[in-house]
């Protein structure tokens, strides 16, 4: 986990000049939007989205407490947005965007969902001589159990 962040630091604070220069969250959208065929506005929606998927994804392995969708709402908007403030705070040349910042979110709260899910569809319920996994059991009074996250 620590060469993940190794480098995704790497990969974000990296000099591309002097100073910095705000990203328009409007703008952003409308190149996202109108640029889907294009190759580099592709590299740049796929590089925020992936950027921090290893570093969520092996952290929700490593710690089941991580594996609610709050706790990896906030967790994954807390690294975008300490993301972006670092390139605001240090001149770098980097263009600071809070949509950048939330699609480093999202690519983050994916990464730690899928491994949620994962994990719950994995594990078993140790009480029951099913091995049917644990979110589709029913209680001993016939209700159906919700699927939980957390172990």
């Amino acid at each position: 986990m620590a060469t993940s962040l190794v480098a995704v630091a790497l990969i974000t604070l990296t000099p591309q000049g002097s100073g910095w220069a705000w990203g328009s969250p409007l703008d952003e959208v409308r190149w996202y939007l109108t640029g889907l065929d294009s190759t580099a506005t592709i590299e740049q929606l796929a590089g925020n989205l992936l950027l921090v998927i290893v570093s969520f994804g092996l952290a929700s392995a490593r710690w089941p407490a991580l594996n609610h969708l709050r706790v990896l709402a906030g967790l994954s908007l807390a690294a975008g947005s300490t993301i972006a403030f670092v390139q605001w705070a240090l001149p770098l040349g980097r263009v600071v965007s809070p949509l950048d910042a939330v699609l480093n979110a999202i690519g983050g709260l994916a990464a730690g969902l899928v491994v949620a899910h994962g994990r719950a569809t994995r594990r078993t319920d140790c009480y029951s001589r099913s091995s049917t996994p644990r979110a589709f059991q029913r209680t001993t009074t016939g209700e159906r159990t919700w699927p939980t996250l957390t172990p």
